[in-house]
């Protein structure tokens, strides 16, 4: 028997309950009962009755979800930790800490938290996504979780020789910078009272990280100072990693014109053998525009990239860039900070001026004078007059005229042969230092959450910022395979084709305009950011599905994928079939 729907006319189809049989040799039907009458709900009953299933009654009574747990974002990055070989990178043999490692490393990048908020969401009563359930872990202890971080920890130098393997050769080019975070609490003898670099938490104790990037901006190696340690004193630990643990013989390090200073190339790069790229500072570029000086700005009429020798830096290659952009930003922003510091001070001198309670004293007028130029920076564009009962400035326009000369300029100051490198190059790799600065917006910002450090032992806090390394180098590789489905550019070649000068600022190709632009891939799919990407595979969720009539008998299945998430788990190599094994 089965059930056949019978098209009507212009009226509804006629649903009949119908059996076959066999007439000699021919194969006739007749029909039992015509079902049309009957609710939608039932006929479907009957239908699966027929096909030999079983009806099970009420939805409620036939099936009951026990746990919904975000699934999406854990298969992905998964997927790209075996993608990666990471589980293998850390440790060949399978152990408790290796896997705990893992979970770290994974729960980074998709809940960036404290540890104990890590361990919070992989527990099984407190679970936030699949991902212990994923990796089998089981019932995990406090203490356990600060063991594999301390194991993780021990395993830095031999993971970081593994990636320079596998990113690093002879004669690449490597990008270096630092930065420093906060931590809480006093104990820690990594922190001092430093500069906070983009943090503005001058109230905390600080500590100094270096990180060492590929080309690309892979993250490599990364180093932990104390809070107090300036960006060139950092310089020699990197020299060392790159000759002795990574057993490179030459390399151009490419580092910004606060890391490599005269001293440092003189004392520690040239004695290594490496080159180096780096740019010079204002006052040395004010020098080099004197009159009857290499670099006149009539150089640039018709060009906005030149090479010139000077007997100052000898051996070395010097290439001007000019960027009118640059050029107008900086004009802007100095006829701001002449206004508002000319603002300051004309307060000061109504001050100074005023019958009632008028400021008196030369230190007393000198203090509220110099806190302004102080907050605008502009003490060597204005003269000023101070006595006992008077107070007056002006500004030196020379001293602006010689500046505003040199706005737009930037000079890259490298000793690589130019038949290995030329001027363009050259300055391509220089510009390339943006990406480590994307690297450490990534490590602070709420993606990966290096910051604050609450972790008060040296080897634990170096740990924890070895950990963030590679949790980035993980989200690299994520963003890298998620680029077509990004606001990101995933068109290198079209964008770099689109730029006349490595000087002028980065070109977006065809491809990625025309995707931002009507925010739709070339297939057709909605175009977000990284973070509501990772958003909405968390809502495919692997649910722990069990029949009440048999309690027991519990199963997981998976939702099914958006599109957008099909597209997004097929990029990095995961298929949206539920496993429970661990990745490698």
């Amino acid at each position: 028997m089965f059930i056949d729907v019978v098209p009507n006319g212009r009226s509804a189809p006629a649903v009949l309950l119908r059996e076959s049989y066999r007439e000699g040799k021919r194969v006739r039907k007749r029909t039992l009962a015509n079902l049309s009458a009957l609710p939608p709900p039932l006929i479907d009953g009957l239908r699966v009755l027929l096909d030999g299933g079983t009806v099970v009654g009420r939805p409620e009574e036939a099936l009951e979800i026990r746990r919904a747990l975000p699934h999406g974002h854990v298969s992905a990055v998964l997927a790209t930790l075996r993608r990666l070989d990471l589980v293998r990178l850390l440790d060949r043999s399978a152990s408790r800490e290796r896997d705990l490692a893992l979970a770290l490393i994974a729960s980074r990048v998709i809940a960036p938290g404290s540890k104990l908020a890590t361990l919070r969401a992989l527990s099984e009563e407190t679970a936030t996504s699949s991902l212990g359930h994923e990796l089998g872990l089981g019932a995990i202890r406090e203490a356990e979780i600060y063991a594999a971080l301390d194991w993780l920890g021990g395993q830095q130098e031999r993971i970081e020789r593994a990636l320079a393997r596998r990113h690093l050769h002879d004669g690449t080019l490597v990008l270096y910078d630092v930065s420093s975070s906060y931590l809480e609490g006093r104990c820690c003898e990594l922190a001092r009272q430093g500069y906070s670099r983009a943090d503005h938490r001058p109230d905390r104790m600080q500590i100094v990280y270096g990180l060492l990037c590929d080309r690309q901006g892979r993250p490599v190696a990364v180093e932990v100072f104390e809070g107090d340690t300036a960006d060139p004193a950092t310089l020699g630990k990197q020299i060392d990693t790159l000759k002795r643990r990574f057993g490179l013989r030459h390399v151009v390090l490419v580092g910004d014109r606060g890391m490599i200073t005269a001293a440092r190339i003189r004392e520690e790069l040239r004695p290594a053998g490496l080159d180096w790229i780096t740019s010079l500072r204002a006052p040395q570029i004010q020098a080099l525009a004197e009159e009857g000086g290499p670099l006149q700005p009539s150089l640039f009429d018709e060009r906005d990239m030149a090479e010139i020798t000077s007997p100052a830096w000898p051996d070395e290659r010097l290439v001007v860039c000019r960027n009118p952009d640059l050029a107008r930003e900086r004009t802007r922003k100095r006829d701001v900070l002449l206004a508002a510091t000319e603002r300051d001070l004309t307060r000061i001198a109504a001050a100074v001026r005023r019958k009632h309670k008028p400021l008196r004293g030369q230190a007393e007028i000198g203090l509220a004078a110099g806190a302004v130029i102080d907050r605008h920076k502009m003490a060597k564009h204005f003269e000023m007059t101070i006595t006992e009962d008077s107070f007056a400035w002006r500004r030196n326009d020379a001293s602006i005229a010689r500046e505003a000369r040199l706005d737009g300029l930037y000079v890259i100051r490298t000793n690589v042969p130019a038949a290995a490198m030329d001027a363009a190059a050259a300055v391509r790799a220089y510009k390339d230092l943006a990406r480590v600065e994307r690297a450490f917006r990534t490590l602070k910002g709420i993606d990966l959450q290096i910051r604050p450090v609450h972790h008060w032992l040296a080897p634990r806090v170096r740990a924890h910022v070895f950990l963030c390394m590679l949790a980035y180098y993980v989200e690299w590789h994520l963003r890298e395979a998620w680029a077509p489905l990004l606001f990101h550019e995933h068109d290198a070649a079209g964008a770099e084709a689109e730029r006349n000068s490595p000087v002028q600022a980065a070109a977006v190709s065809p491809a990625t305009q025309r995707k931002r632009t009507t925010r739709r891939t070339e297939a057709g799919l909605p175009v977000v950011d990284y973070a509501g990407l990772m958003q909405h595979l968390a809502t495919l969720t692997l649910n722990i599905v069990a029949v009440p009539k048999a309690p027991d008998a519990a199963f997981t299945m998976l939702a099914k994928p958006t599109p957008l998430q099909a597209a997004a788990l097929q990029r990095v190599g995961a298929t949206p079939a539920v496993s429970s094994s661990q990745p490698g």
